[in-house]
């Protein structure tokens, strides 16, 4: 009889990626907003929801992804994770210039924004890094410490962004979210850095 486990852990990564996305569509702010505001809205909830995903798939915990298969996926996803968040800045570029202009140079009153943005430029050095680890020769430990750093650092500050903003997000389903995404990746960080030490060891 087959494992229950895999169908479980599936289950519970479509209820944490819908259950928000679901929330934020219901809300009433919504009638306020523009559609470019909205679609931009939404291309950040896509981003939080990726950026628990990816972690999954660098890890290898995903049931059914081989660690290999899982590792490609993980490039494509990140991939759309990056293609999302410029569609959430250059939306909101769309809609208001003078307040992406005020974030990007941390002069904007919301402490928000200067989060998003430290988030944005650690996600986009991460992918950076990830496209140029071949031509730039890196050895294994470094590129991984790099770009994990780098992952961390976009994870929380992407956090932080999302929990600071009081908009169409449902505030526990947020929670929850940025939980399930902060434990993501502090575990597999945790768990690469283990494997890293037991390979140097047993070289």
């Amino acid at each position: 009889m087959p494992s229950a486990r895999p169908i479980l852990i599936w289950t519970a990564l479509a209820i944490a990626v819908a259950v928000p996305l679901a929330a934020a569509a219901a809300s009433p702010l919504l009638a306020w907003r523009d559609p470019v505001y909205i679609a931009a809205g939404f291309a950040g909830i896509a981003a939080m929801a990726l950026l628990l995903v990816q972690p999954l798939l660098a890890g290898g915990y995903l049931p059914g992804l081989p660690a290999s298969r899982g590792r490609a996926v993980h490039r494509w996803t990140g991939a759309v994770l990056v293609a999302a968040v410029i569609v959430h800045v250059a939306g909101l570029w769309i809609t208001s210039p003078p307040d992406v202009i005020d974030a990007l140079l941390f002069r904007s009153p919301t402490p928000f924004s200067a989060w998003g943005v430290i988030a944005m430029a650690a996600l986009f050095l991460a992918a950076l890094l990830a496209a140029l680890r071949r031509p730039l020769h890196l050895r294994p430990r470094t590129w991984r410490a790099a770009h994990t750093s780098l992952v961390i650092v976009a994870a929380l500050g992407s956090v932080v962004h999302a929990l600071l903003i009081e908009g169409t997000m449902e505030t526990v389903s947020k929670t929850v979210l940025c939980v399930l995404v902060l434990a993501a990746t502090v575990k597999v960080a945790v768990d690469l850095r283990v494997w890293a030490i037991r390979a140097r060891r047993g070289a």
